[in-house]
């Protein structure tokens, strides 16, 4: 017979990106990020703004505080209230359980407290009015008002699987309205780096679309091409 687990299981945080990395990030479109990870890095779809953005303003960036405690089950994400650094961004996996929810308006609203930029999760969440009146960022896979309990066993700051990606503490999080993306620890500095192209890019498309641009110059000389084959 094995023993019985622990009711919490927490790895300290022990790796951050930096206040200019984090800054880097601010404001900055989920699109943007996904195209300096070479078109990759977002989760599922299913994960989507609470409400669609439409009475909450549902755009963060900031480091992932992780946490987890099995469907229907919140004493993780509780636990971690304890561990949230100002900026920080929630990532619960609650292991896409549809029957309850994963958070609601308390539990956001002590997220707030401490300091938390948002909250992401694979489940749905309850309390619409209040969330929205607390303020706080959220992505969910939409409402439920049903409960959850608070049994256990949790994990806190140990890698999660999220919405087809796995999530450790220390990654950056950047969301809006068209979802979440997960730019990996190890990967920060160079997604840095490669964003400040990826935005002068989309800045001057962007302007050409403006004034008018109808096609694309590489795809009117791929027409002109013998590499198209026109048929009658």
């Amino acid at each position: 017979m094995i023993e019985e687990p622990a009711k919490l299981t927490i790895k300290k945080p022990s790796r951050r990106p930096t206040a200019a990395q984090i800054a880097a990030f601010q404001g900055v479109p989920t699109g943007f990020v996904v195209d300096a990870m070479d078109g990759y890095g977002a989760l599922s779809p299913a994960i989507r703004p609470l409400g669609e953005g439409r009475d909450l303003k549902c755009v963060a960036a900031g480091p992932a505080l992780t946490c987890a405690s099995g469907p229907a089950d919140i004493l993780g994400t509780l636990a971690a209230l304890k561990f949230i650094q100002p900026g920080d961004i929630v990532v619960n996996a609650f292991e896409g359980f549809q029957g309850c929810a994963a958070c609601g308006d308390r539990l956001i609203g002590m997220m707030k407290n401490n300091g938390a930029a948002g909250f992401v999760t694979d489940g749905p969440m309850r309390d619409y009015q209040g969330i929205v009146d607390v303020g706080l960022a959220a992505w969910c896979t939409g409402l439920n008002p049903n409960s959850p309990v608070a049994s256990g066993p949790g994990r806190v700051g140990l890698p999660i699987p999220v919405g087809g990606m796995e999530v450790e503490t220390g990654d950056m999080i950047v969301a809006d309205t068209d979802g979440v993306v997960v730019v990996p620890f190890e990967g920060i500095a160079q997604v840095v780096e490669r964003l400040e192209r990826i935005v002068e890019l989309e800045t001057a498309l962007d302007k050409e679309v403006a004034d008018g641009l109808k096609l694309p110059d590489a795809i009117a000389e791929l027409l002109e091409s013998d590499q198209t084959r026109m048929i009658d």
